[in-house]
């Protein structure tokens, strides 16, 4: 899968890159929230793996912005701030799953596959060209996240 690993800590995110790397992933890392805004425009991404502290545009604020644009990318938030209320915002504005930090890096890949395997692609449903899909399902057309 191709994931997008948005971390601020950089030692963390190689480290992240790494272990998904090896279980055969495709990782690119960015470490904040605007950044990671725009790799999403770039490209599209199976998954998205976001820290909830970052500088500038927080976590919960690209989620946000991500999921009003429509991108359909899943999420597994990553965060040192465990509470409750933290974890159940994260879910209702559209991550897919949580993971508090510190934690095992083999259950971070372990979520990742799971949620690889909970929502796998649906072949032939996208075109994609560069930045333009065509969601052959929906009968619309995206250039990045913007339709058209």
């Amino acid at each position: 899968m191709r994931v997008l690993v948005v971390e601020d800590d950089v030692r963390l995110a190689r480290q992240i890159a790494s272990a998904l790397t090896e279980a055969g992933h495709d990782p690119i890392i960015v470490h904040d929230g605007e950044h990671a805004l725009d790799k999403t425009t770039e490209t599209p991404f199976d998954l998205i793996v976001l820290d909830i502290i970052l500088p500038g545009i927080d976590g919960f604020g690209v989620l946000q912005n991500l999921r009003s644009q429509h991108v359909a990318s899943r999420v597994l938030m990553l965060t040192a701030r465990g509470e409750v209320k933290d974890r159940v915002t994260g879910l209702q504005l559209g991550a897919d799953d949580y993971l508090p930090k510190p934690f095992a890096m083999r259950e971070l890949v372990a979520r990742v596959n799971a949620l690889g395997r909970r929502y796998p692609e649906e072949p032939g449903l996208n075109l994609r060209v560069g930045d333009l899909t065509l969601d052959l399902a929906a009968h619309d057309v995206h250039r990045g996240a913007k339709q058209i």
